[in-house]
């Protein structure tokens, strides 16, 4: 008996298993934020700029522009929303004033963890699922995956 002959994507070496479940598994873990920030007039690039400012207290927004890999102009906007929306608030650096810090407020708080809840909720029943040490090694995967440092 012959084997099975190997689809187009076995002989290029394409995994488009993978690329799929990649594809479907960020659609459903952004799903919930969406559905947030929708009610409130904002995006990805909200939750981005809201998520990196929280988790990084006084970050700069040349920090900010390196960790998001955007352009000054692409965060002009969705910072100024945040800033007016009453989310984020910039302080002038102590050295050099023309540095600005940001600062998640309250409000920029307690979104930041509304958003962040079902992410959370979502990965940890994914992890269940996986069985122990399931976390270290999706976490090397992913860190693998990525570009630069972790």
């Amino acid at each position: 008996m012959r084997p099975a002959e190997p689809s187009p994507a076995e002989r290029n070496g394409l995994d488009y298993e993978l690329i799929e479940l990649f594809f479907f598994a960020y659609r459903d873990f952004t799903s919930d934020p969406d559905v947030i920030l929708e009610k409130r007039g904002f995006g990805r690039a909200h939750h981005r700029v809201l998520h990196f400012v929280d988790r990084e207290p006084g970050m700069t927004v040349a920090d900010l522009l390196e960790t998001l890999k955007i352009t000054k102009q692409s965060l002009a906007r969705v910072l100024k929303q945040l800033i007016d929306g009453g989310y984020i608030h910039q302080v002038a650096g102590p050295e050099d004033r023309r540095q600005r810090m940001l600062y998640t407020t309250r409000e920029g708080k307690a979104l930041a963890k509304a958003l962040a809840e079902p992410q959370s909720k979502r990965i940890a029943d994914a992890l269940a699922k996986v069985g122990p040490g399931g976390r270290d090694v999706v976490r090397r995967f992913l860190a693998s995956m990525k570009t630069g440092p972790v």
